[in-house]
């Protein structure tokens, strides 16, 4: 038997510490749940902000450079959940470890050269080993992830499906969120090469037809404003959901888009990513955009208070159309944090399918995390019952 139930890396950052205090706050009781990290004055400094609890959660060290560090944690789990990032530089150890231990983890990636290159090297040996990694379980990538789970359950089975996922948001970026982007706008041939690898070696199913459509910019009625393809990470985790579920029907298309009210917002938005990304090549602009936030800054209490997401879905297969919804509070700290601590509890407390290896949230805990997320406050509903 383990010695906790869940155990959270990263604790004393700015998601991690919103994440532990969501974890004091929601889980059952009888959950054994302990804090890690490297440096134990700030680890209990965010147990003495946990009300209630501050006298009984454990503190672990652990250090991503101290590999024996990480093997112990990894061993003493159920499920670990990292939330330090940028994950390119600091997450493979901890992966490494949980795919040798075989034991389940979770983190907040939105990062696909790190989600591929763990597939490449640990997928196998955590399949062996019965641990299942799931990445992106924040906001990147679990309501476009679930959204299309959900949308394609209101569908007709066995029939040709298409589904469009439509993004709106409003908050503001912490520094590590924007640290993330600008590197990971500097290693942009990296990742083309480890996502061409892993199309080359992961198997596809043969008896059916999963495809991303990249679309155009156009005018939207139902998404409410003109709409722009949006080439995250997300819509790779719905088509990798509807490899593995064959519910998504034998022939499965899938396009994501960013929503703005207006034309030359949406034109300017994708300018100042373009800008950004040319900069981030070269070592002095890259610093320099560096240097501009801090990691570690977040947005205060009464911003995330005003914070907002909706992302609005149209199917059609099958001779019928849908039009669904996802929406909640501050995406990406708030939100990202209860959908982070109730995918571990997920893992934790509740019967789900057997799987094991690198698994999306939608394959590994589809419709008991959508009630999880539901019971927790974000919207999961149809608009045209309305």
């Amino acid at each position: 038997m383990t010695d906790y139930d869940i155990v959270l890396f990263g604790a004393t950052g700015f998601t991690g510490g919103l994440t532990a205090e969501y974890l004091a706050g929601q889980a059952p009781p009888g959950t054994r749940i302990a804090l890690a990290g490297r440096n134990r004055e700030k680890l209990e400094a965010v147990r003495a902000r946990l009300a209630g609890a501050s006298g009984e959660v454990p503190l672990l060290h652990a250090d991503v450079e101290d590999p024996a560090s990480l093997r112990l944690l990894a061993e003493s789990a159920r499920v670990v959940i990292s939330t330090v990032g940028p994950y390119i530089l600091y997450g493979e150890p901890l992966v490494a470890a949980c795919a040798a231990a075989g034991t389940d983890y979770v983190d907040l990636t939105g990062e696909p050269e790190f989600v591929d290159l763990m597939w490449l090297r640990y997928h196998e040996q955590a399949e062996r080993n019965g641990a299942r990694l799931v990445h992106c379980c924040g906001f990147d990538s679990i309501p476009h992830d679930l959204g299309a789970f959900f949308t394609v359950h209101q569908l007709p089975e066995d029939a040709p499906l298409r589904v469009s996922g439509f993004v709106r948001m409003g908050g503001t970026l912490s520094g590590g969120t924007y640290q993330t982007a600008i590197n990971a706008f500097a290693r942009v041939r990296h990742a083309a090469r480890n996502a061409l690898e892993r199309r080359r070696l992961e198997p596809r199913p043969a008896d059916r037809r999963i495809r991303g459509i990249a679309g155009r910019p156009h005018r939207d009625a139902v998404a409410g404003g003109w709409v722009v393809p949006l080439p995250t990470i997300d819509p790779q985790i719905v088509l990798r959901s509807a490899r593995a579920l064959r519910r998504y029907g034998p022939d499965f298309s899938y396009s994501h888009y960013l929503v703005q009210k207006r034309l030359v917002t949406a034109v300017g938005l994708a300018g100042g990513a373009g800008a950004a990304m040319a900069l981030a090549q070269l070592p002095p602009t890259r610093r320099l955009l560096l240097s501009l936030r801090a990691a570690g800054d977040g947005p205060t209490a009464e911003q995330r208070e005003k914070a907002w997401f909706r992302v609005r879905f149209v199917g059609e297969g099958g001779g019928e159309r849908v039009v669904t919804e996802v929406s909640g509070g501050d995406p990406g700290y708030g939100e990202t944090a209860k959908m982070l601590g109730e995918s571990a509890l997920c893992l934790v407390h509740d019967e789900l399918p057997p799987t094991s290896g690198q698994v999306t949230t939608a394959a590994a805990m589809g419709q008991p995390l959508l009630e999880r997320l539901q019971r927790a406050g974000i919207t999961f509903r149809r608009r045209d019952e309305q």
